[in-house]
């Protein structure tokens, strides 16, 4: 059924209970695709649903209105799982207008092919609906560069599309509704920047601050993903923490071994972690998904990469991390490699050069034993995890 948020205007939305891979984000709590309607004298649809979905947001629609009287569509973000029901949505409801920004205009008629009544506009433009008002902020690469949103005036309300957002499949609308509020969702949403906005920080720092310069405020923030906060202050506040790149005192050891002499050193290392009294965490890269293990790193300020060398280099695993979070952009980070080899070793030189050029701060040339790590090596890790610690972490 529709929910109402603030009057006159209506979660419309899908619920993909069984949705486990978001071009691979592990969704292992589902996800949502959500659409709002504002009823007014021109009835309004914000954002429609991915393809496959807009069945269960037209029986939503009819509950409210008959979908024909929609009058004006908006298109906040061009990816396929907030306008692949576009098409469908329009062919239905025959819409006067679809309002989007320019590159969107671009980009959905790349994609459909279609000529739609479109609507170009771009940050400050506004647009009445009758007794409410829409104003538009055009918010370029946050994640796309068609990005917008859009802010309902009277009610303070912003459909942020993905901003702000996190996969949860739920049958409640609202973040504080949530069984066990605040403990689970806030995870959620921290998982969600880490995976598909921490390379945008900066962007988000300066949408942030074109929301204080403009002296926007907000009551309500609806994103195309998850839940709607009715108290979003918690959620910019945890979004400024992250776009600064703010750590915790916090080390994540991340490895992959062959024979365990790898996973040997890693367990020492964060026992080390453990001596100097920070958080420490340890994560086998064949036991976790690498966008649960980014989650982490986004917090942390030290990172400790093991791997085993592998036909003169490292192993594919961890090969595939650091591709992974080289192009998430982590800020702030000191770092070091560690790790085990037979014969040539290269694999803890090449980590510390892909470090390196991600630009983290070695914390130390790099730690490698020889076969099995013997009594006195693995105190020696275990050492070094201490006074890594202390360096980087105690001070922060």
């Amino acid at each position: 059924m529709p929910v109402e948020i603030v009057p006159g205007v209506y979660w419309v939305g899908a619920i993909d209970w069984n949705i486990r891979d978001f071009h691979g984000y592990l969704t292992d709590a589902g996800s949502t695709y959500n659409a709002f309607l504002i009823v007014d004298e021109k009835i309004t649809l914000i954002d429609t649903v991915k393809e496959g979905f807009t069945p269960e947001m037209m029986a939503r629609i009819a509950e409210i209105v008959e979908p024909g009287k929609i009058d004006y569509i908006i298109s906040n973000h061009v990816e396929m799982d907030h306008s692949g029901g576009l098409a469908e949505t329009i062919a239905l409801v025959s819409p006067e207008k679809v309002f989007c920004s320019p590159r969107g205009k671009d980009g959905l008629s790349r994609h459909f092919k279609a000529d739609w009544p479109f609507v170009t506009v771009k940050t400050g433009d506004e647009l009445s609906l009758g007794r409410y008002t829409l104003a538009f902020l055009e918010t370029p690469m946050l994640h796309w560069p068609d990005s917008m949103m859009t802010f309902l005036k009277e009610e303070q309300v912003l459909f942020s599309s993905d901003g702000f957002g996190a996969h949860l499949a739920s049958s409640e609308r609202f973040d504080d509704q949530l069984p066990h509020y605040p403990v689970g969702y806030p995870h959620q949403l921290k998982k969600y920047y880490a995976n598909i906005l921490m390379p945008m920080s900066s962007l988000v720092t300066q949408l942030l601050d074109k929301v204080a310069a403009l002296g926007l405020t907000f009551k309500v923030i609806a994103p195309d993903h998850g839940l709607i906060y009715r108290n979003p202050e918690p959620v910019l506040a945890a979004y400024r923490r992250w776009a600064a790149g703010e750590v915790e005192p916090k080390g994540v050891v991340i490895y992959d071994s062959m024979w365990h002499s790898t996973e040997m050193l890693a367990q020492a290392l964060t026992e080390g972690l453990m001596d100097a009294g920070v958080e420490a965490q340890l994560h086998y890269l064949r036991a976790r998904h690498y966008s649960d293990i980014i989650t982490e790193v986004l917090e942390a300020g030290l990172l400790l990469i093991g791997s085993p060398t592998l036909n003169n280099g490292y192993f594919p695993s961890v090969g595939q991390f650091l591709t992974y979070m080289k192009g998430l952009k982590p800020k702030n980070k000191a770092a070091a490699a560690f790790g085990s080899y037979g014969w040539s070793g290269q694999a803890v030189g090449l980590i510390t050069k892909e470090l390196e050029a991600m630009g983290m701060n070695i914390a130390h040339p790099g730690f490698q034993v020889k076969y099995i790590p013997d009594p006195e090596e693995m105190q020696s890790a275990r050492d070094l995890g201490a006074q890594l610690a202390k360096e980087h972490l105690r001070g922060k």
